[in-house]
């Protein structure tokens, strides 16, 4: 059993090579690997798609995304070549509008993780990192100090969108909506900042944020909404569950406490549980319902972000309960290969696209930590055979359009090195 399960440690990182080797063959320095076409994906040069490039900037997103992963997976030659390469050749000062959320937590949260997996690598092997000097820690705080000026508002929850060159543009500031997710999912990375430097504007934005947002709850439901005005805090969408738009709110206000030691934000994360596990869940399902009629529905699927959910109430102590719906997300994938990025209340899929999220995996790795259960390895191992059968391709891992058909999207997000992959290992590597 020891040399299955290290055969499968294995198997992790040579999946999170083969992606890695392929977007610095392929894609780098641009900010994503085009997985099918064998090139990298460049805003203002790629054809757009939207909003969905929003999360790019020119600044090697994947790169930075994955500086930590290489670290965890012993990979100290390429990680001190990584840091090299973004030090020496990223730059912020471009003219792109970008999303808050996401410059947040893939590239100043990668860039605060690769400053302290440095400064870790350095203090391990006095050999290593002699020309490291706290750089990613000033380019974190370069990408900080351009995300300020979103904070700007009469409520101060930030923006969905800035400039990075220009910051708050006229038009950006006509935006009047965001989601909860959006303005509560600064806390962890801007308070590591701000500890790390001394310097507390980081924190005090980030913090004001989440209080504004915990003073929106519904008084006697204690549930959220989805959307709200950035400006007045009136909510525009109250739909209230623990899925996209809504999901790494109720995320960071128990890590807050966790990282920070803050009870506030414990208690708050209590309230919240209490009320998602009154209203919200049904057996192992997860209903969204209208948070000042938390008795009604509004809708008749799960979308794939719900899979948090289980990891959290792992860290939360409430294992039981984690395993019931990690259970309920596993017959998903059972029956569609992977988890659609929605599926409705009897498993069918409603939209059937899946992008190599990590949320499931995340869940996975830590009921493996809290029960040492091998069911979990076997979950693991089977997610893993699914992703080398039917998205691996030449040049790295393809979304996927539709499971249904199993066509596949010139796509591979940046979380697909920098958590999917990391925590398929990880599960693996406890396990010897």
């Amino acid at each position: 059993m020891r040399s299955t399960k290290k055969a499968l440690k294995q198997q992790a990182y040579e999946m999170f090579m083969h992606g890695y080797r392929s977007y610095m063959d392929y894609a780098y320095p641009a900010d994503e690997l085009m997985p099918l076409s064998c090139k990298g994906r460049v805003r203002g040069v790629t054809p757009s798609r939207g909003d969905v490039d929003d999360s790019l900037g020119n600044f090697s997103l994947t790169l930075i995304d994955a500086l930590d992963t290489l670290v965890v997976l012993s990979e100290f030659d390429e990680f001190e070549k990584a840091v090299d390469l973004i030090i020496n050749n990223v730059r912020f000062d471009s003219d792109h509008v970008v999303s808050v959320f996401e410059t947040n937590i893939r590239v100043l949260g990668g860039l605060v993780s690769g400053h302290l997996m440095s400064e870790l690598v350095k203090g391990k092997f006095p050999d290593r990192m002699k020309n490291y000097n706290g750089q990613l820690l000033k380019m974190a705080v370069d990408v900080g100090d351009r995300l300020l000026p979103a904070f700007n508002t009469s409520s101060g929850l930030p923006f969905s969108r800035i400039n990075l060159r220009y910051g708050m543009l006229e038009h950006l500031k006509r935006q009047r909506d965001t989601c909860t997710a959006c303005g509560g999912t600064m806390l962890l990375e801007m308070a590591a900042l701000s500890r790390l430097t001394g310097n507390p504007v980081y924190e005090l934005k980030a913090r004001k944020a989440m209080d504004f947002l915990w003073a929106q709850r519904h008084r006697s439901s204690d549930l959220m909404g989805t959307v709200l005005n950035v400006h007045s805090g009136d909510w525009v969408r109250r739909e209230s569950g623990i899925g996209a738009g809504i999901d790494s709110y109720y995320e960071y206000c128990l890590k807050a406490y966790i990282l920070l030691g803050d009870r506030n934000y414990l208690e708050r994360f209590n309230r919240h549980y209490d009320a998602i596990m009154r209203y919200v869940n049904k057996g192992p399902l997860f209903v969204d319902v209208h948070m000042h009629r938390p008795t009604v529905a509004t809708r008749g699927f799960m979308d794939s972000l719900l899979a948090f959910w289980p990891g959290l109430q792992v860290l939360k102590g409430d294992v039981p309960q984690a395993i019931e719906m990690h259970e309920m997300l596993f017959q998903v994938i059972q029956k569609h290969k992977f988890l659609p990025e929605a599926f409705t209340h009897d498993f069918q899929v409603h939209w059937g696209e899946h992008p190599l999220r990590p949320e499931f995996v995340e869940s996975t790795y830590f009921l493996y930590r809290a029960t040492r259960d091998p069911h979990y390895l076997e979950v693991a191992k089977q997610v893993m055979d699914s992703i080398n059968e039917y998205v691996r391709v030449p040049c790295g891992f393809a979304s996927i359009k539709d499971v249904r058909t199993m066509s596949k999207e010139d796509q591979m997000e940046s979380f697909v090195l920098s958590e999917t992959f990391k925590y398929l290992y990880m599960i693996f590597r406890r396990a010897i």
